[in-house]
């Protein structure tokens, strides 16, 4: 099959599905949209200084490992971050992102066999799931599946219930955690399992931990830290982050993947290709944000008050997530009522079908997140307390 036939069997995103169900309906109230988890917050003082000050480095191309200042500082966060006692090595472990995105998209790309146990290769995701891991693997040539994240497996996908041939055909997995859209956080154990499964089945794990340093009551257990226990190093591990959500910076368009060093040299070698460089003046800021704790506690505590008004506002209609921004709201037809919300309301929410697919073929309600809405709290307070007031007029 073609690139495009490939590609062609990815349905419409969400939000523009979104706008075909809202379509020319008027909203009740001034719009208010919940729906799109954009972090847009005050860009930090020191970002625009260090943006200004390396300005003329545009004149440069930029290096595909990234600059020395910025590989110490990425690295120093990592080991600092996680306690990995300097088991990271700048020089080995990690690569520069232009967006975390674009590394989530790319990296199947390099590491994609045209079979494996005589089939074509599997990638395995949660459902719901974020969109580009989908795109991915379709346009790497394997073949997705959508593994069920539901209330009752505390919204993680169970990767080792899946049947043998399955696994035997897996080349990588995504996994997502703090998740994208549940909140749900993977404890010690279920990392370790995942990776005893990788080991066996010799495929490699894709974590996307973008939402790592947005957390209410403790911080997520870790990919980078259970690895290094578990095996001394980080093989079969490549680990995403993300300044979108860590320092509220999404049009910086900055991460970082950090990992197994033969995975990461691999990575490197096919970028040096396909030259997705991040600009000398987005490293030298990259650097500056990930050396800087301050503006991110800071995040962490808006994003926990906002936290705490919905729970004030919603009360027993939510549970709080182990992390992120999103509330993922049981409302029993996630379409319908994002619908309602917008006709009567004018509060613009994600139907959580939209992120997920069917389990059984035709039947809409087998989708993981047919009961659901995602409300993402990204918003400044007052606007998230008005918006969650009329919510609550229609639940």
């Amino acid at each position: 099959m073609s690139f495009n036939g490939r590609l062609a069997a990815l349905p419409p995103g969400p939000f523009a599905r979104l706008a075909t169900l809202l379509g020319d309906v008027k909203p009740g109230r001034d719009p208010i949209t919940l729906a799109i988890g954009d972090p847009s917050g005050t860009v930090p003082d020191f970002v625009r200084a260090a943006l200004a000050q390396s300005a003329a480095s545009f004149g440069n191309y930029p290096a595909i490992a990234g600059s020395q200042d910025w590989r110490n500082a990425a690295g120093e966060w990592l080991n600092r971050r996680f306690a990995l006692g300097g088991a990271i090595d700048p020089e080995k472990h990690l690569l520069p992102l232009a967006g975390t995105r674009e590394g989530l998209f790319s990296v199947l790309f390099p590491f994609m066999p045209e079979s494996k146990a005589g089939a074509r290769p599997i990638v395995a995701m949660p459902n719901p799931f974020y969109q580009c891991y989908a795109a991915a693997v379709l346009a790497s040539g394997a073949e997705p599946l959508y593994v069920p994240a539901l209330k009752e497996n505390g919204f993680l996908p169970d990767f080792a219930g899946l049947p043998k041939a399955m696994l035997e055909r897996m080349t990588a997995v995504y996994i997502c955690s703090p998740s994208n859209p549940e909140g749900a956080v993977a404890d010690e154990a279920y990392w370790q399992a995942l990776f005893t499964l990788a080991e066996q089945y010799d495929f490699f794990v894709l974590a996307d931990e973008c939402y790592a340093d947005i957390w209410f009551n403790k911080p997520p257990v870790c990919a980078l830290p259970v690895r290094l226990s578990q095996s001394g190093g980080f093989k079969n591990l490549l680990s995403f982050h993300s300044l979108s959500k860590r320092s509220g910076l999404p049009g910086l368009r900055s991460g970082m993947v950090a990992g197994c060093a033969g995975l990461i040299e691999k990575f490197r070698a096919f970028r040096n290709v396909a030259g997705p460089t991040v600009p000398g003046p987005v490293q030298a800021a990259s650097a500056a944000a990930w050396r800087d704790e301050a503006h991110v506690t800071a995040n962490r505590l808006a994003y926990a008050q906002k936290m705490a008004a919905a729970e004030r506002i919603l009360s027993d209609r939510m549970t709080r997530p182990g992390g992120g921004f999103f509330l993922w709201l049981a409302v029993g037809n996630g379409e319908e009522f994002a619908l309602k919300a917008w006709r009567d309301q004018g509060v613009r929410l994600l139907p959580g079908a939209y992120m997920g697919r069917e389990i059984s073929q035709g039947k809409t309600q087998s989708n993981p997140g047919f009961s659901y809405v995602r409300v993402a709290l990204v918003n400044d307070l007052s606007t998230i307390m008005t918006a969650l007031e009329r919510i609550r007029e229609i639940l």
